[in-house]
């Protein structure tokens, strides 16, 4: 029978056998036993007509990429939910049988503090929904019921336990504890509504291309999920407390990392409403550090309700603001902030005027590199970083004698395989020593990793490099910008710009496809008037990363790098875990060239190659709009230019009044779909709308307030 319209491929403009997929699914989440507690539920979406959110939900099963599946918990295959986690776990059990025999089995699970409240209001009120108010912890435990059933202990955290595991920990806590592998119950820093599972192999790191396939392929084969509940688990004995002991050796693991005594700089930190007060903040102050706690955002609360746009990333520097402030009072040196699973560290530092400067992750890898070269490297150091991560990185470290590998894959999973690779074979990448030559990895993603005990970023061993060089610094009468200053004095005046357009659902995925395929086929001649001197395919065979190994291989290397002349780099690629694709800009300024000129030619390169991107999936928004922030998908920004900002413009017109309270009811009703704090979400773009010369331009910003 067929759910949906036969008008549906036209509407949503996806191909007919997408629709044909999801109506097969439905059928069976409709029909078969397993799902019958998510019947309602599905009734109830086609009852309204949900057409575009059922064809997603239901389209495919959600891919298992980079490691686990991650994205919206909801109903259906394309959807994380109790079935596609038990499904991973049944399918990771099946792997490692594969390759470890009938022995015993032990697994460490670790969770995040989030809890499903459906906060974009996705589901119709009043229908029976077994996903509301599911935990990570919730998750968790059914990881563990079917690891149980299938054999395999595993070690938890205690019922009731008012603390976490972060990210790191999970890394460390594997090897020390000798388990089998790990998995991580987490969405990092995806919105509230999101979760995901995460699997780490026996050294604590993911596994690579063309190992993860292998794993990819158990978990599609899965037919039969055997679990049982967590109670009768944690009774037979397969289901042990996670040790304390193992925390302990983890914060002194990071504490070890010091290479300086001075403790001068004063810290505030953030925890963002997650895991970071159990790692990052433990080591600073194990390590003697004065690091205060910001309060507002230190509850374990997966609806970060503190967090400026529900967005707890230290990309966002709007993230940090409440701590700044707190920073200001006390009279801190710096501010550091984690994403809820602590693996990304943020970082904000007091100029001498006064003033607080930001930190993208491209800057801290710098600082960091700087910091470690000059006063812990050996004889042979080696240093590695993610291909989109900035060359200022590589210059640093070369100046130092360090052995560099740059040309990695976007993953920190990548720098754990190459500390893999040192340890059994004493070179990797063209560098020669073992881990214990390892001084750093980083990635431009605020990704830190400081010693090779660990096989993913942690943003602890990170949060005490930055504050030791802080008190250097300090100690010199001198900053954290100050040292970012010298680097540019000596290196080079580097900027990095990001840019990311958000594109959701299956219709999202087309248009991602559309974009990368017809610029890998027609890759542009210019950008932003610059010619394009040299362009590459990181899926080329030819290439410095070889054949394709495989298909998650080929999928990660979906990769393009477009060189314009010397230092101006613009690199895309869809991203892992999120529905979006990402364009990366370096440009390295000429000795003697201004800053500003620099900035201005990152600036342009980013936004017009963001927009010559659309335009291949058949999408046109002008310049200003895509200064929408780019937590906005691509509709809500097409919404604002066509309909949103002209119809105001008209209101304005007609003589309303800017803060008149009808005109602020209605544009706060318009701009709710774009997220939280929506206003703040679309400020940058109504300012460059109003630096074109518009004469309401003030009546409009006004209006924006």
């Amino acid at each position: 029978m067929a759910i949906l319209p036969a008008t549906t491929a036209a509407t949503l403009g996806v191909r007919p056998e997408v629709v044909a997929a999801a109506d097969a699914a439905i059928v069976r989440w409709l029909t078969e036993p397993a799902f019958a507690a998510y019947k309602p539920l599905v009734e109830s979406l086609i009852a309204a007509e949900r057409w575009n959110l059922l064809v997603d939900s239901f389209w495919q099963v959600m891919p298992f990429g980079t490691g686990g599946r991650r994205g919206t918990v909801g109903v259906g295959p394309n959807r994380f939910n109790p079935w596609s986690l038990s499904a991973s776990v049944q399918g990771h059990v099946a792997f490692l049988r594969k390759r470890r025999g009938d022995r015993p089995l032990r697994v460490v699970i670790a969770y995040d503090v989030r809890r499903f409240r459906d906060a974009t209001g996705g589901f119709p009120a009043g229908v029976p929904n077994p996903l509301m108010g599911l935990s990570s912890r919730d998750f968790a435990e059914i990881a563990a019921g079917v690891y149980a059933a299938n054999g395999v202990s595993t070690w938890l955290l205690a019922p009731g336990s008012d603390t976490y595991l972060s990210t790191p920990e999970l890394s460390y806590a594997i090897r020390h504890l000798g388990a089998d592998a790990g998995l991580n119950v987490s969405a990092s820093h995806n919105p509230p509504d999101d979760n995901g599972g995460k699997f780490y192999n026996a050294l604590g790191g993911q596994e690579v291309p063309p190992d993860d396939e292998e794993m990819a392929v158990e978990v599609d084969r899965v037919a039969e999920i055997r679990s049982m509940p967590f109670a009768e688990a944690r009774a037979r004995g397969m289901v042990a407390d996670y040790p304390r002991s193992a925390h302990d050796a983890y914060v002194a693991l990071n504490v070890g990392t010091s290479l300086v005594s001075s403790r001068s700089a004063r810290v505030v930190f953030t925890a963002l409403h997650g895991t970071g007060d159990t790692s990052a903040l433990e080591v600073l102050r194990a390590a003697g550090f004065d690091a205060a706690l910001e309060p507002t955002q230190a509850s374990h609360d997966g609806a970060f309700p503190e967090v400026p746009f529900r967005t707890p990333n230290p990309e966002v520097p709007q993230s940090m603001d409440r701590a700044v402030a707190m920073a200001r009072e006390v009279g801190a040196d710096v501010v550091m902030a984690c994403d809820p699973d602590a693996d990304r560290i943020g970082l904000v530092a007091r100029e001498a005027d006064g003033s607080w400067r930001f930190f993208n992750g491209n800057e801290i890898a710098a600082l960091v590199a700087e910091h470690r070269l000059v006063h812990g490297r050996g004889a042979r150091p080696i240093v590695m970083k993610t291909e989109v991560t900035s060359e200022l990185v590589t210059r640093v470290a070369r100046r130092h004698g360090a052995q560099v590998v740059g040309e990695l894959m976007v993953g920190f999973k990548y720098i754990g395989d190459g500390l893999k690779q040192l340890e059994s074979d004493g070179r990797f990448a063209g560098v020669v020593g073992g881990a214990e030559d390892f001084v750093l990895g980083v990635e431009e993603s605020h990704g830190v990793l400081v010693t090779p005990l660990l096989r993913d970023k942690d943003a602890a061993g990170a949060a005490l490099a930055l504050a030791e060089m802080a008190s250097v610094e300090k100690d010199r009468g001198r900053t954290l910008g100050d040292a970012l200053r010298g680097l540019w004095a000596r290196e080079g005046y580097v900027v990095n710009r990001l840019v990311s357009t958000v594109m959701r659902g299956a219709t999202g995925k087309a248009r991602i496809e559309a974009i990368q395929a017809s610029l890998r086929a027609e890759p542009p001649t210019h950008i932003a008037g610059l010619a394009v001197t040299e362009f590459a395919d990181r899926r080329d065979p030819a290439g410095p990363l070889g054949p394709i190994r495989s298909g998650t291989d080929f999928a990660s290397r979906d990769v393009l790098v477009f060189r314009c002349g010397e230092g101006n780099r613009v690199i895309l690629r869809p991203s892992g875990t999120e529905p979006k694709n990402k364009v990366y800009v370096e440009v390295i300024g000429a000795p003697g060239e201004a800053p500003e000129v620099v900035d201005a030619r990152a600036e342009a390169l980013a936004f017009d190659f963001a927009a010559l991107g659309l335009a291949r999936a058949g999408l046109s928004l002008p310049g200003w709009a895509l200064r929408v922030s780019d937590l906005v998908a691509i509709e809500q920004k097409t919404e604002l230019a066509e309909r949103v900002l002209p119809e105001l413009r008209a209101r304005l017109a007609a003589g309303v009044a800017a803060r008149d309270a009808g005109l602020q009811g209605w544009l706060d009703e318009q701009l709710r779909p774009f997220g939280k704090d929506p206003r703040g979400l679309v400020a940058p773009a109504v300012r460059a709308w109003a630096a074109e010369g518009a004469a309401d331009a003030a009546a409009v910003l006004a209006a924006m307030g």
